[in-house]
């Protein structure tokens, strides 16, 4: 897990298709893969495993823990292992004040157990309850499940290298040393007794890949091993050999692993991987592996640390974060975020198809400190009231609304959101939407997203708030709809305090269709139902459809978003027969097109023009007017005028020329070198230089990247209408957001 060490440079892309398979019944219940009877070591084998079970889709919420040796110092974070080592450090100062210099008072000592410079006996040793200590591993699974969490599980092996296990392949563990105890035999017995799903969690890989570069060479051979110092073929051996003694003696339901799988030998990692499903197989359980690297999001869970999409996204996917924004591990001063923080990112999260994994932070001897105690309750307590719109529920077509935005991929801070902030998800059988208020509203609440543009809800059948109590509703007057939303008249005051509250629209038959925002909604079924893939721009191959949840030969029905079209293709990689769609349409089957389907491109469609509005300043493209070539691209407030009006021309390979309608010249990035660059016209010339990917952010935002440069297009922040439009390197700024608005 991270401290202040940059993990980034090692985070693999996620080769997440950002779209949300919302079929009634379950995530890609028309696509489900059938398992094969034995997997082999072999890509081909391992990719057939079913890779979010729906017990795990409706579980929505487990715990962890960052507990062992590295909780003994209490200083710095769970890298102090690592950071002990590195001179000048604050951990390293810390040590050497404390201990002694590392080359005297090496971190074994923490282990084996030794004196600090003040004469203390220092050593990871919790004692049970039950000889007197302060470690209860069965109070610690009541507070889970008071937590309302449905797996949880123990770190049982960080980059340390300290086994929490009675290992035969690792001298190193906790019971030949330190606790005396079979610690990971404990906690799947604890957990499992409160009916809980296990989650065991590995962090080993990383052990001997650069966790411990700053440690001296060992020449003992056991010191070697702890060290991560054996040779290649050794390491990589152990790293299997330890997983499979996990997965023989605790049978986890969930094996979560953290970075640098990429650097794991792949024989090794297929060995694990089909192993791991055989032995799943032979257990009768249907089994999560997780990952954040080196394997290729087919048949695993793609784990989003500390954060999580900014929009619907398959395939179904994981965050783990921490309730600390200080350390993974228990230290002096640890910081915690707030239970409305961590609640209400729980909501986003499964409002955009996932799962979130909270990791809590107890101290060496056993104590889990009350104010994490608090945290958990606050989210077991909303849970346990209003659980109905969290647990067992699926995305929508749309994840919610308003002005707070999570996510946007790793290591984003959990986030409250405001009255203003409704997250969606609806029951298995789509017949139920619930939209979630982060906050009371007031008397009143206006849903923007269920205007009458957008959705028809004829259908609607009551619309309830959750009661305080679980089962329990407030009935409330049949709300009225326009262009602006749905409106819902609420009590005066709010009738009960909560972190969020719960609407429960119930509908006669299945949800109606929504009219997505950018790009297109894809029906498994005629007029509109079925399983459903929502994908923005881009070009999707039979195996990206697949992992959207829709599948090839399975498109029946199709909702577009304005100025968006579809191009189908009867052949996989964009071949064959292909079909354009530029209009809603209920039955493919009226065309010839039922079920042909193989891959496809969500595109703008050419002939359309659009307003290009910055996020930020709210200003659109300007070309400004009649120009000479070279010129460079403005902004300006929107009035009408040609000259703010552009069309996105696909030119192959998912580039879009933007043309203006005034002077027909395209946004040029003019070969810029470094941020703040202009972004300029010119005539077509078809240069690299003249061409743009469209990469949808969420929301209905994007970003416009040049080719050439590989820069985006940059607002430049809260300025002025005439200011100029720049390029710079895609970051967290909504100055390099755009929304397309077809006219």
């Amino acid at each position: 897990m991270p401290s202040s060490f940059n993990r980034r440079q090692f985070l693999s892309a996620a080769t997440c298709v950002a779209a949300a398979s919302v079929a009634g019944g379950g995530l890609g219940a028309g696509v489900a893969r059938a398992a094969p009877s034995t997997y082999t070591p072999a890509w081909p084998s391992v990719d057939q495993h079913p890779p979010a079970p729906e017990w795990f889709q409706d579980a929505k919420f487990g715990i962890y823990f960052h507990w062992g040796v590295f909780s003994v110092p209490a200083y710095d974070s769970e890298w102090y292992p690592r950071n002990m080592y590195i001179a000048g450090s604050a951990a390293n100062q810390h040590h050497i004040a404390t201990y002694g210099d590392p080359s005297v008072w090496p971190y074994h000592n923490f282990i084996n157990g030794a004196k600090d410079l003040a004469g203390n006996t220092v050593q990871f040793a919790p004692k049970p309850t039950s000889a007197g200590g302060n470690f209860d591993p069965d109070a610690w699974a009541q507070l889970f499940v008071a937590a309302g969490a449905r797996f949880a599980g123990p770190v049982a092996e960080h980059h340390d290298g300290f086994s929490m296990w009675n290992s035969q392949v690792n001298e190193w563990n906790s019971v030949a040393k330190g606790p005396k105890l079979d610690l990971l035999q404990l906690f799947t017995t604890a957990i499992r007794a409160k009916g809980l799903k296990l989650l065991v969690a590995m962090h080993h890989a990383y052990n001997f890949n650069g966790y411990y570069d700053h440690v001296p060479a060992q020449s003992d051979p056991s010191l070697q091993k702890l060290y991560g110092q054996l040779s290649r073929a050794q390491e990589n051996q152990l790293w299997y050999d330890k997983l499979k003694e996990v997965i023989d003696s605790a049978q986890p339901d969930i094996l979560w692993q953290d970075f640098r799988l990429d650097a794991v030998d792949e024989t090794q990692r297929l060995n694990f991987l089909s192993y791991y499903y055989n032995q799943a197989d032979a257990w009768g359980r249907e089994v999560v592996a997780t990952f954040k690297d080196g394997l290729d999001n087919k048949g695993e869970v793609f784990d989003y640390e500390r954060g999580g999409p900014a929009d619907l996204t398959t395939p179904y996917w994981l965050t783990d974060d921490s309730i600390s924004s200080s350390s993974w591990c228990y230290t002096q001063g640890i910081g915690y975020y707030s239970t409305q923080q961590m609640l209400h990112s729980l909501i986003d999260r499964v409002s955009k198809n996932g799962t979130m994994l909270l990791n809590i932070a107890p101290m060496a001897d056993g104590t889990i400190p009350q104010a994490q105690k608090d945290v958990l309750l606050g989210i077991g307590d909303y849970l346990k009231r209003f659980g109905e719109s969290v647990y067992s529920t699926r995305p929508w077509t749309a994840y919610g609304e308003g002005p707070t935005k999570m996510g946007g991929g790793s290591f984003t801070t959990p986030t409250a959101g405001t009255a203003q902030d409704i997250r969606f998800t609806r029951d298995k059988t789509s017949t139920v939407l619930y939209a979630t208020v982060l906050g009371w509203p007031g008397s009143s609440l206006t849903i923007k997203t269920l205007s009458s543009d957008r959705i028809g809800l004829s259908s609607l059948t009551s619309v309830k708030l959750l009661d305080s109590t679980a089962g329990t509703y407030i009935s409330l007057a049949t709300p009225t709809q326009d262009t602006s939303g749905l409106k819902v008249t609420l009590p005066s005051s709010a009738p009960f305090s909560a972190n969020a509250y719960v609407l429960k629209l119930s509908f006669s038959g299945q949800i109606p269709s929504l009219r997505p925002l950018t790009g297109a909604v894809l029906f498994g079924d005629v007029s509109y139902s079925g399983t459903t893939a929502v994908l923005p721009v881009g070009d999707y191959t039979a195996d990206q459809l697949t992992l959207a949840g829709l599948g090839p030969l399975n498109l029946s029905s199709l909702r577009l978003a304005s100025g968006f079209q579809v191009i189908g293709y009867s052949g996989d990689n964009f071949s064959g027969t292909s079909w354009t769609f530029t209009a809603d349409n209920p039955d493919l089957r009226a065309t010839g097109n039922n079920d042909q389907v193989t891959s496809l491109k969500v595109q703008l469609d050419p002939s359309a023009y659009f307003r290009i509005a910055n996020v930020t300043d709210g200003l659109a493209l300007d070309s400004g007017g009649t120009v000479a070539s070279g010129s460079n691209l403005k902004q300006w407030s929107w009035d009408g005028s040609p000259n703010l009006q552009w069309q996105a021309v696909e030119v192959g390979g998912g580039y879009y020329k933007l043309v203006n309608r005034t002077n027909g010249m395209v946004a040029d990035g003019w070969g810029a070198t470094g941020n703040g660059s202009a972004a300029r016209q010119a005539p077509w010339n078809g240069g690299g230089n003249q061409q743009w990917t469209i990469t949808h952010r969420g929301d209905g935002r994007h970003t416009i990247a040049n080719r050439t440069t590989g820069l985006v297009l940059d607002g430049g922040g809260d300025v002025a209408s005439g200011s100029a439009t720049n390029q710079w390197a895609y970051g967290s700024s909504t100055n390099l957001l755009w929304t397309f608005t077809a006219l």
